[in-house]
């Protein structure tokens, strides 16, 4: 538990980093500290020593306390070598270790350093990055949204970056509250192109599975839906089996729950992911449903979980290592002062065939 002094700390900090007191900024006076925080004098007096030793204020004999941007220098400010921050996800799972390759060999081209944190996407854990990237002064800044399909409240932040015209670019998604320049997956068309090869192999009852607090998952259900319009297929919600990060932890359970309750009616399942796709198959042999004679699947990613696996998954290209290389070298560009580059990029997925997909035979 946080220590009083700490919190005033934290939250005058997370002030001055989200941009509420700008630089130059007188703060509220001690006794306003005082009252507002419920503490005493010596209190408030000891959490402003730190925040002036860090370089978040001043202090002016007389006339009050500002706000200093001092704390820049004090961390990377004073370095020849460029640093880049990397804000993403998840850090050593799934697809992550080859972006962030990607990021780091391009950077390493160009001598510039990188600074990497992770927000397990939550929220509280990226407005720590982000205080984190602004506290040290990074130059650019690469970020995956975290729940990126929910209202954001550390938009202020991103907002801050923008008015220090400090560059950055995001990948796998973007906030579409900010007008930011992203590469990212065509996520609508590679559940499209996951489905219609579903429909092209004789399938008309085909479920998905997706995540719902990330944009790709709001994206790759546009993407089954519009194949399924297309083939004049009705969608059908029960066939729809939705989760977010928090009930993650719960998808064996939901999956055995949903496969149980449609296994006479589903013969195929367009998948969020290889992870989602790599369980489905688990969850089917403990149902003793056999893949993909009774039930066809399709991932998504290409990942290497897919590729070692013991059963080739039927999955569709991500850019992974190329994304990490392109977001990479937008920023260095945009640090060169090259002008005109992309605001958005979209990878187009291809169909990889593997031994999760099974022709229906005409009845």
């Amino acid at each position: 538990m946080k220590t009083k002094y700490q919190i005033i700390i934290d939250d005058i900090k997370s002030k001055i980093l989200s941009g509420e007191y700008s630089i130059g900024e007188q703060i509220p006076t001690e006794s306003v500290l005082q009252e507002k925080y419920n503490v005493s004098r010596h209190t408030v007096r000891k959490a402003i020593l730190e925040l002036a030793n860090g370089g978040f204020l001043r202090s002016e004999k007389g006339s009050g306390t500002y706000v200093s941007n001092k704390y820049q220098s004090k961390f990377g400010g004073n370095s020849t070598k460029k640093t880049i921050g990397v804000i993403t996800t998840y850090i050593s799972d799934y697809i992550f270790p080859s972006i962030i390759r990607g990021i780091e060999r391009r950077l390493n081209e160009d001598n510039y350093s990188l600074l990497l944190a992770s927000t397990n996407n939550d929220v509280e854990q990226e407005k720590k990055a982000l205080e984190m990237m602004l506290s040290y002064g990074v130059d650019g800044l690469i970020i995956e949204p975290t729940k990126s399909n929910l209202y954001n409240p550390n938009i202020a932040y991103y907002l801050s970056f923008k008015e220090q015209d400090v560059p950055f670019i995001m990948i796998n998604a973007y906030y579409e509250e900010l007008d930011v320049p992203f590469l990212c997956l065509d996520d609508v068309q590679s559940s499209y192109l996951s489905t219609k090869e579903l429909i092209i192999k004789g399938h008309t009852q085909i479920g998905l599975i997706s995540k719902v607090d990330d944009l790709q998952g709001k994206f790759r259900m546009k993407g089954y839906i519009k194949a399924l319009g297309e083939a004049k297929l009705r969608f059908q919600p029960e066939l729809v089996l939705s989760y977010n990060t928090e009930t993650k932890l719960d998808l064996y359970t939901d999956l055995k729950k949903f496969l149980t309750k449609n296994r006479d009616v589903l013969t195929a399942i367009v998948c969020y992911n290889d992870e989602v796709g790599l369980e489905v198959v688990n969850v089917c042999r403990q149902l003793d449903i056999s893949v993909p004679e009774k039930l066809s699947i399709i991932g998504q990613d290409n990942s290497y979980i897919a590729q070692n696996a013991n059963i080739k998954l039927t999955t569709l290209t991500h850019p992974q290592e190329q994304m990490g290389r392109d977001a990479a070298d937008w920023v260095i560009k945009k640090l060169q002062g090259k002008k005109d580059l992309p605001n958005e990029t979209y990878y187009q997925p291809v169909l990889i065939e593997g031994e999760t997909v099974k022709e229906l035979e005409i009845q």
